[in-house]
């Protein structure tokens, strides 16, 4: 197919169209031949108000071989590595789930793999008389906020329920539920009455003020709370499908504990919506800007696909109009994720889920390079950049959605989706897919995993603070708050504890990344963006072809 494509090009425009003559046709269909495999290995179906080849249902646009000099060489240079290049997806997904043992706060386990890590913040919570000890730092910091660590706990479970199959045979399910376990354990404490819950740990102002390892911070851990007279609905219902998500994964493994996550579920998920008010506690690290309304239909969503119940199922129905067609899909911003869920319930037969079907969609040709609705573009590289600050988050959090939609496509027998006047498959949804955690892994023009400890080269300037101070078991001498800017933060030597797995904010609009530990919009790992990666990378090991 692309060797005929290939000729009908030359035929077309070679001959006398751009000035050539016979003897270059070699040349001619060695380059356009390059250019098509590298197309046809993305296979993404291209179309142009300007005249288009077609061949054997595969369209491109005559723009894409007139291009720069410059452009063409990357091109050509990134479809050899893609076509030519394997990447070990059972191995990203290992050291991806690992990545959350270098995060845990509290009293660490005897069998915790990241040894350079120690106890932390074991007096959390004390100053209320409450045992808030445990949970995650959200990213190079260590402040516990509960609504991004919520929202990491559902990426996490939905990976372990949708793709628990491919995780298993990776040998990596019982470190995945334990990563779960580690945050729906602080969830519960934090959640100490039916109109309370404690949303974080820590001033973020004075943390950041600071450069220490967990295990010497001495900054406030100033305790916050929403109640019905100061409520958070974000945070709240954020918590509430965290949970429900986690007692999918727990059901068969361990009944009581199921039960137990989703009753504190049903709490949480009442006590947002009863209670109704946007969570402004966490500004400026985590500011609601998509308001309230998207949490609350990812959270009963999620009590849905747990409990059955069909209270939860009227809930959606009746407040479907909230649902809006987005382009990202991130901590702060749940359209999609809920608009996903329930997509796979309206294929199920409940056709009045109808709306977030139509949203999934748009969602997902906002995505698609070639659609007519696109919003998001890619860079030079193929990377999907949605904005400058930690573009990665965005990127994994939407390779999740686009895995678990073409899934839901594929278990269907649906052919795939319309955008505008381009269709594209299933399978077509799922190479995008690829592309960007190919991408993540070092199918890019910097040729480096953003992955540390993946590949050959990857970051080597991790903004955290816990790895780039020397182990608390190396060096006992208490690392202070000034000491730490002084002597780590703006050093220029590679950090001393190497945090396996952590995937950075990533490069910016083109394509370069400098590995710099000050720069933390693009040096500095977070839970959630790892989290929505452990989805994606496990679509991967499915078998399943990608177009």
């Amino acid at each position: 197919m692309i060797l005929g494509g290939a000729r009908f090009c030359l035929e077309e425009f070679g001959h006398g169209g751009l000035g050539l003559g016979r003897e270059d046709e070699g040349l001619i269909l060695t380059f356009v031949l390059s250019v098509l495999r590298f197309l046809a290995s993305r296979f993404f179906l291209f179309n142009s108000s300007s005249s288009v080849v077609d061949f054997s249902g595969f369209a491109l646009p005559i723009p894409l071989l007139l291009t720069s000099h410059h452009e063409l060489e990357l091109e050509l240079e990134l479809a050899s590595e893609d076509l030519n290049s394997s990447y070990d997806y059972k191995d990203a997904l290992g050291k991806a789930i690992l990545f959350f043992e270098g995060q845990r706060s509290g009293k660490l386990p005897a069998d915790q793999r990241v040894k350079w890590r120690g106890d932390s913040a074991l007096t959390d919570g004390k100053s209320d008389n409450v045992n808030l000890v445990g949970g995650y730092y959200d990213a190079g910091d260590n402040v516990k906020f509960v609504w991004p660590m919520a929202f990491t706990v559902t990426l996490l479970s939905w990976a372990a329920v949708e793709y628990q199959h491919e995780i298993s045979s990776a040998g990596e399910l019982n470190h995945l539920r334990t990563a779960i376990r580690w945050g729906t354990d602080f969830i519960l404490r934090a959640h100490t009455s039916p109109t309370v819950l404690y949303p974080q740990v820590g001033d973020g102002n004075s943390d950041h003020q600071c450069w220490e390892r967990p295990e010497d911070m001495d900054t406030p851990r100033t305790l916050y709370k929403i109640t019905s007279d100061s409520p958070g609905s974000e945070a709240a219902a954020d918590a509430a499908a965290a949970l429900s998500a986690a007692s999918l994964v727990f059901k068969r493994v361990d009944s009581n504990y199921s039960m137990k996550l989703l009753s504190k579920s049903k709490s949480l998920f009442k006590f947002a919506d009863k209670y109704r008010g946007s969570y402004k506690g966490s500004c400026p690290f985590y500011c609601s800007y998509s308001g309230y309304q998207d949490e609350l239909l990812w959270s009963a969503a999620w009590l849905y696909k747990a409990s059955r119940d069909v209270k939860y199922l009227n809930y959606v129905v009746s407040n479907q109009g909230w649902s809006q067609a987005e382009s990202e899909f991130s901590w702060d911003n749940k359209f999609a994720g809920a608009q996903a869920l329930l997509a796979t319930e309206f294929y199920g037969g409940k056709k009045d889920l109808s709306k977030y079907k139509t949203d999934v969609e748009s969602f997902i040709c906002a995505l698609m390079p070639g659609s007519s609705s696109l919003k998001i573009k890619t860079t030079a590289g193929g990377l999907l950049y949605t904005r400058g600050n930690s573009n990665l988050q965005y990127v994994t959090s939407a390779s999740m959605v686009l895995s678990v939609y073409s899934r839901t496509l594929t278990t269907s027998r649906i052919d795939g989706i319309q955008c505008g006047s381009v269709h594209f498959s299933a399978s077509q949804i799922k190479s995008l897919v690829k592309s960007q955690v190919d991408y993540i892994l070092g199918n890019n023009p910097m040729k480096m995993s953003y992955m540390v400890g993946y590949g050959n080269k990857y970051p080597m300037q991790l903004h955290h603070r816990g790895s780039s101070i020397p182990s608390i078991y190396s060096h006992r001498r208490k690392v202070g708050c000034k000491d730490g800017l002084s002597s780590y933060l703006y050093s220029s030597t590679p950090n001393p504890n190497q945090h396996v797995g952590a995937i950075v904010g990533g490069p910016d609009s083109s394509d370069h990344f400098n590995d710099r530990r000050s720069d933390f919009s693009h040096s500095e790992p977070t839970t959630y963006m790892n989290a929505a990666f452990v989805g994606a990378a496990a679509a991967l090991l499915d078998g399943t072809k990608v177009a």
